[in-house]
């Protein structure tokens, strides 16, 4: 609950509508019962009676109730709210805003004026992209420090997935918007590819879909494995210093999710930059062969054996099919050799007929 005292509120008002603003009443909703302020929080509105310029003014404060339909977090509750202050005006009959705010650490209110677009700051770290590290070794210079790097991507990916959380709805929410989400499977479909596709047919993207779902009541079995993620760990948001250490950006989709999405992300990658750097005809070994493969087994051996997880081969493959998807798009990915796409189109078509992720073999998808 947010402690909520009236001297609070009587500064909002100052800040949201000027210095002549006074705060007259504030109490519970149809009694204004000031004991009502102290347990001030979700679901319980509060009526606040206000003077501007000496006119008399009433509102209704309120905060969003979190739940476990999507709202567990107060950054997913300040999106419905930003949503409702910009749009109730616009339709007929709906009760109209007076402001928008947040709460802060100390229970002030803080309001938000005509927004219009919010932005973030972050520190200015070192460093370079790490796909021109993947560029460079798919030029034909590759060296020991990349295998090394490899190596400590994994050991952090298991190190930050150790720490677990009991909530299963969670685990089903990071599920349900791995399929769902405008970002992720069903987004890409119907936003990064064109219908009817050259290299993918809409029939294979219905029965792509079909088996998500019998994979989605799968991975209800597993939610004990929620974990700390970062959700988007691939070359563009990695970030190499120069000497052998890393830092990552971008942080996404959630604080808590399933470890396999970090490994499919970046493990995706490394196949990529391997079929781009031998998009002909397979050779001794299959299409998957070279540096790259051996970066991706560093990447598996590593992390399996750091973190012990070898359940994690159970539950890959829908999200090895969502980054599959984002590096065979033509929208994303528009120079690539029509073969590259078609091992691609092979792997995500065939990587949900496992019960389990045979990473060491991975070639038997691709060809």
């Amino acid at each position: 609950m947010i402690d909520l005292k009236p001297e609070s509120v009587a500064e909002y008002l100052r800040q949201a509508y000027g210095p002549d603003a006074r705060l007259v009443d504030l109490g519970a909703i149809g009694t204004l019962d000031k004991q009502g302020i102290k347990r001030f929080g979700y679901g319980k509105p509060l009526l606040v009676r206000f003077t501007v310029g000496g006119e008399p003014r009433e509102g209704v404060l309120s905060v969003m109730r979190g739940d476990k339909y999507g709202h567990q977090f107060y950054w997913d509750r300040a999106a419905i709210l930003m949503f409702q202050f910009e749009t109730s005006a616009r339709l007929p009959r709906h009760v109209r805003p007076m402001g928008l705010g947040y709460v802060d650490a100390a229970n002030r209110l803080i309001p938000v004026a005509q927004p219009q677009e919010f932005f973030i700051l972050n520190e200015k770290l070192s460093g370079y992209d790490y796909f021109l590290d993947l560029e460079r070794i798919r030029g034909g210079d590759f060296r020991p420090g990349d295998v090394v790097l490899a190596r400590d991507l994994a050991r952090w990916l298991a190190d930050i997935h150790r720490e677990k959380k009991d909530d299963r709805d969670l685990y089903y929410r990071h599920v349900r918007n791995l399929l769902g989400a405008s970002e992720c499977i069903m987004g890409l479909v119907d936003e990064a590819f064109p219908h009817p596709c050259g290299f993918l047919p809409d029939a294979e993207f219905i029965a792509l879909e079909k088996r998500l779902i019998d994979w989605r009541w799968r991975l209800r079995g597993y939610a004990h494995r929620l974990a700390v993620v970062h959700g988007d760990v691939h070359p563009w948001n990695i970030l190499v210093d120069g000497a052998g250490g890393f830092s990552v950006l971008d942080r996404s989709r959630g604080e808590w999710g399933e470890p396999a999405s970090d490994v499919a992300s970046l493990a995706a990658n490394y196949l990529l930059f391997g079929l781009l750097q031998n998009p002909g005809e397979p050779g001794p070994g299959g299409m998957f062969t070279g540096p790259f493969a051996e970066l991706w087994a560093v990447l598996f051996g590593e992390y399996l054996a750091h973190s012990g997880d070898v359940e994690m081969l159970e539950v890959l493959a829908p999200f090895f099919v969502f980054r599959a998807l984002v590096i065979v798009s033509p929208e994303w990915y528009p120079n690539h050799p029509l073969a590259v796409r078609h091992a691609l189109v092979r792997f995500l078509t065939r990587v949900l007929e496992d019960d389990l992720f045979d990473w060491a073999n991975v070639n038997r998808l691709l060809e």
